[in-house]
């Protein structure tokens, strides 16, 4: 079992800046692919970013260049720095975990470990 809490959430304005955290415990966080996903009302939940067990990210076209996900495997936390905000990027924004390597279709299929969320609103 995973246990994930998510911190850092809050509510901006349009080209500021949050920084987002998820605190994992339980097993071994090493060899596991961490992700944050995000969903705004109405909406699906989309990916986001995700980090591999080696290092390896990847992140959506709409984020890419203004996020950035990280990890710190000394204090078993996973990261999301979000800079240059917009409207758009308003959401609440879960981390998630699963073994292996990481997917992003069928999220909610493919991830057993999910955090509560934590809301991002961004004004603009």
């Amino acid at each position: 079992q995973v246990q994930l809490v998510e911190s850092g959430g809050g509510s901006v304005q349009a080209g500021g800046s949050l920084r987002l955290s998820c605190a994992a415990s339980g097993n071994t966080y090493s060899s596991y692919c961490m992700g944050w996903f995000r969903q705004a009302p109405g909406k699906e939940r989309e990916g986001v970013a995700t980090i591999d067990s080696i290092g390896v990210t990847r992140y959506a076209d709409s984020v890419k260049g203004r996020f950035t996900i990280s990890k710190d495997g000394a204090k078993n936390t996973l990261y999301l720095q979000m800079n240059s905000l917009k409207p758009e990027d308003t959401a609440r924004y879960y981390c998630a975990a699963r073994q292996g390597a990481c997917v992003w279709l069928h999220p909610l299929l493919m991830f057993p470990y999910w955090g509560q969320g934590t809301q991002v609103t961004v004004s603009s």
